[in-house]
């Protein structure tokens, strides 16, 4: 009986003792924990749309640690990395017990280690906690630790912070970095050589850095390839093959683009790990070497800027604020797209298209180019010639300032400034300055970002878009008005893709225009396909003049070489909208083929009769013809005028309705549902319009 009593008594000793000793375990595990979070510091990065990087920025202490995962890696590197480093990676616990008696027995047998007992557990426990020396204390906290982290993490996760931490020589650490480093490209795709050299290197990654040490890291490649294990994971054959290849012996720049909305990234949104943008990094590399290459021929002080966007989703696809970044004789640090600057004539196209939407001209239309006094404002050419009598086509193609003045005063600088604010574009004037026939010129402030987000509506039939690259700003359709009507953008676009390139330039198909503020500062061209718009800015950050600065000699030329260059196809314009033809000069009402106006500026007239009036349908005002009901045609709508001299011509949305009218009531059939432009011109030349919405 007292035996019993001693064994039972025993048997509680022990296990008080165990749970004891489990109790004081986790009690050390939850007072010593891991250094995980700290293991979470890893370099920012900003990523283009497609995940690729555009730029990275080091960690506090200077390190290139990009975030890896399991996912980004080649899955045959991972298999070739744990059939070298960690054989039994899966099925151990953090500590390989057979790993470490192998390695003891050689310590004791050859007087020194021949091969490591680490698993890979026990290595990222070293490269979070790193320690200078090597001692049995050390290794044993090591093994502590990866025990600990075993308990916390996955099996992918523990891959993971290896992948992010493993050191490659100098401040390179991690997969992603070494892999760009050393072969230019993520390493999601490697080689069975690329694979080997990243399993190698890091167990001594000063010594195999093969920028400086090419034969030890051929060696090390090579004890990879011939291990069995290693050769087994990769196939027959393919270890062999892959210790033929050359190891790279240049160490690559990581990738650095996009310098200006990188820095804004980190300034907006500090703290996040991975920044995304709507760049995509082919188009961006291709944009900034033109302009480095541009602002090198145009001479010192010189920058250029460019945004490139969609013109159908509002993503920017390209944007360089300067042409170099760290070059402090061109300002570089100043991002240009961003900077109130004077427009030249690159705003006449939006005055052009409101003339044509109020029935004022056609493309053939003539319009006199001579000497005229607005007020006490009296315009004169670029080249202070003057071309008399030209065409609507003739005058926006050669930027003649004096017919877009004209047509100007006659649409309004605040109807002009209105249609702007539908596009969320908002010019500065200068100050206490009211909208005046100067705008038509350059007289007002905009960035490039906004004049491209302008040229955006143009390529999109007037709807307007706005423009944005995901950090400083949202892309996306904008919920207002049309910019302006399809056939008054397809009217402009008709006539800009007409306009010859510059000389050395190849005639790429896209629809452009220049600009040259006063004083030449500033250089414009603004250019748009079926699917793009890029705009290009030339000038000194310092507002300083150049001389001989212009947007056709200067601007042009990169706008062209930046389509080239950015890799995008050129897209077909889309076909013409409804309403939309070329009338011909004989073709025209009377009232169309001359646009004059009178020493005040004004459209001329009779006085014998009071100005056409439309009455119906009213200004505002919602029609329903049926239009969205499914029918076939929707309703006629009946038109309805006061005053004026007969014969009356009527324009829906810019097109002439068929006939000529003596009458002061007519119909008109709308295309289908939405805003409408409804214009009488009367035989003086008068004119009255109404905006509505078809239902």
């Amino acid at each position: 009986m007292k035996t019993r009593w001693k064994i039972a008594i025993g048997i509680g000793v022990s296990a008080v003792s165990v749970a004891a000793l489990v109790f004081g375990l986790e009690a050390a595990d939850r007072a010593f924990p891991p250094p995980l979070d700290k293991a979470g510091i890893v370099s920012a990065e900003v990523l283009d749309a497609n995940g690729e990087l555009l730029r990275a920025f080091a960690t506090p202490e200077g390190r290139w640690r990009l975030k890896t995962d399991v996912a980004d890696v080649d899955p045959q590197f991972l298999r070739m990395l744990v059939a070298y480093e960690d054989q039994r990676f899966y099925d151990h616990h953090g500590v390989d017990p057979m790993a470490l008696g192998r390695a003891f027995l050689q310590l004791v047998s050859h007087g020194r280690i021949v091969s490591g007992g680490s698993t890979l557990s026990m290595q990222v426990a070293r490269l979070i906690e790193p320690r200078s020396e090597r001692s049995v204390t050390a290794k044993l906290l090591q093994i502590v630790r990866a025990i600990q982290i075993e308990r916390r993490l996955s099996k992918e996760q523990i891959l993971d912070l290896y992948l992010t931490h493993a050191p490659y020589g100098g401040n390179l650490e991690g997969v992603r970095a070494a892999s760009l480093a050393y072969f230019g490209k993520e390493p999601r795709h490697l080689t069975v050589a690329q694979a080997a050299l990243l399993v190698a290197l890091p167990q001594l990654p000063e010594r195999r850095r093969p920028d400086r040490n090419l034969a030890s890291a051929e060696a090390a490649r090579r004890r990879v390839l011939d291990r069995a294990a290693v050769a087994a994971a990769v196939g027959e054959g393919e270890a062999e093959r892959a210790a033929l290849v050359p190891v790279p012996a240049k160490r690559r720049q990581l990738p650095a683009y996009a310098a200006h909305l990188a820095e804004a990234a980190l300034r907006k949104q500090p703290g996040v790990i991975q920044h995304h943008t709507t760049l995509r990094r082919d188009i961006q590399q291709g944009l900034e070497i033109v302009a480095d290459e541009a602002s090198k021929r145009l001479g010192p002080k010189v920058s250029v800027a460019m945004v490139m966007a969609d013109a159908h989703t509002g993503e920017i696809v390209g944007e360089v604020g300067s042409a170099n970044y760290f070059d402090s004789s061109r300002s570089g640090w100043i991002d240009m797209t961003r900077v109130l600057r004077s427009p030249g004539s690159t705003l006449k196209p939006f005055i052009y298209g409101l003339a044509f939407e109020e029935g004022y001209v056609a493309q053939e239309t003539i319009i006199e180019d001579r000497p005229a006094d607005f007020y006490g404002y009296r315009p004169r050419n670029f080249d202070m010639t003057y071309q008399g009598d030209v065409s609507v086509r003739e005058a926006l193609q050669l930027s003649l300032n004096v017919p877009a003045v004209r047509l100007l005063d006659a649409v309004g600088p605040t109807r002009l400034l209105v249609r702007f604010r539908r596009a969320e574009v908002k010019p500065v004037l200068p100050p206490n300055e009211a909208p005046g026939l100067a705008i038509g010129l350059g007289g007002v402030g905009i960035t490039l970002k906004d004049l491209v987000q302008l040229y955006a509506g143009l390529a999109n039939r007037g709807k307007p878009m706005r423009i944005g690259d995901g950090i400083q700003d949202q892309p996306g359709p904008i919920e207002s008005e049309p910019l302006m009507e399809p056939v008054a953008a397809w009217n402009i676009t008709d006539i800009l893709s007409d306009i010859i390139a510059p000389a050395g330039s190849k005639q790429l198909g896209i629809a452009y225009k220049t600009g040259t503020s006063y004083g030449n500062r500033d250089a414009w061209s603004v250019g748009y396909d079926g699917a793009h718009v890029l705009g290009v800015w030339v000038g000194r950050p310092d507002n300083g003049a150049v001389p001989g600065l212009a947007g056709y000699v200067s601007a042009a030329p990169i706008l062209f070489e930046g389509f080239a260059k950015s890799g995008v196809a050129i897209a077909p314009f889309p076909p013409p909208p409804m309403g939309a033809v070329r009338i011909s000069a004989t073709e025209l009402p009377i009232s169309q083929r001359r646009f004059s106006v009178t020493a005040a500026g004004l459209l001329s007239a009779s006085t014998r009769e009071p100005a056409p009036q439309i009455v119906y349908p009213p200004e505002g005002a919602r029609v329903d013809l049926g239009a969205r009901n499914g029918a076939s045609a929707p309703m006629p709508l009946a038109l309805k005028l006061q005053g004026g001299r007969a014969p009356f011509r009527w324009l829906a949305n810019g097109k002439p309705l068929p006939d000529l009218s003596r009458r002061r009531t007519n119909q008109w059939i709308p295309d289908g549902a939405g805003y409408s432009t409804l214009t009488v011109i009367d035989a003086a030349g008068r004119a009255a319009s109404v905006r509505i919405f078809v239902e």
